[in-house]
């Protein structure tokens, strides 16, 4: 009598963002590998950016719920683009608040999706006070869903790895690349998703080019042995815990 393989559950990352773009520029490149490799990706938008980032459809005339909902359809269209799915939380922007409710609703999704790996803000931005706000809200959030006692919904969770992303002025937020990730493979899905979001649409070739200069510095420190291609892109992050393994590489 033969017995097959137990069942295994799909692996999950769980990405935290301020505003409705963030994912795609900061992230976009990480979250479609992990969805290609048939992996659950959730985003938990915490604002739609719809006061401090989306000048053009101010300009435009447009009234508030307007623009959520503009903000709103292109981030969906976004995350479909990654194979990714995104929960907005709606919490108000410029400023986004950090208050208990909002932390234990960020537990809840925790204890839900069960991570493997968590993307969100560095702690530091002097430049957009939401970015670390959401990051503050997201890693003590992953602490409480640690915590028994701590009265939520679900089943305690594990102590997931946590990465943050690339800010827009990296040199002035502490952001140094530590991990450089290649998303070469899955450059174009990026490339799709950035160009759903049509309010931001003067970030497009910013991030591109960005991806390629990150390509580059991973083509740099990956040596002459591996294999890349030469127009290569990547994406960085830092670790604000450190890494646990049986094995330096």
């Amino acid at each position: 009598m033969t017995h097959g393989k137990a069942p295994t559950t799909a692996r999950s990352t769980l990405v935290i963002t301020a505003h409705a773009g963030d994912f795609v520029w900061r992230a976009g490149g990480a979250i479609a590998l992990a969805a290609s490799r048939g992996e659950k990706v959730t985003i938990a938008c915490l604002t739609y950016g719809e006061r401090g980032e989306s000048a053009r459809a101010w300009r435009e005339g447009r009234k508030l719920a307007e623009i959520k909902e503009m903000r709103r359809t292109e981030a969906e269209s976004a995350a479909a683009a990654l194979g990714a799915e995104v929960r907005f939380l709606d919490a108000g922007d410029y400023p986004l608040p950090v208050t208990q409710d909002l932390t234990d609703r960020l537990v809840r999704i925790y204890r839900e999706t069960r991570p493997d790996v968590v993307l969100t803000h560095p702690l530091d931005d002097p430049y957009n006070g939401d970015h670390p706000a959401a990051a503050r809200m997201a890693l003590d959030a992953r602490v409480l869903a640690q915590a028994v006692g701590y009265p939520s919904d679900g089943e305690v969770i594990g102590a997931p790895p946590v990465f943050f992303f690339e800010p827009h002025q990296p040199e002035m937020c502490g952001f140094r690349p530590e991990v450089l990730l290649d998303i070469t493979p899955v450059w174009e899905a990026k490339r799709a998703a950035m160009e759903c979001l049509a309010t931001q649409q003067h970030l497009w070739e910013y991030y591109t080019d960005l991806g390629k200069r990150r390509g580059v510095q991973l083509r740099r420190n990956a040596g002459p042995n591996l294999g890349l291609p030469h127009a290569t892109y990547g994406e960085a992050y830092m670790r604000p815990y450190p890494q646990v393994t049986e094995e330096l590489a």
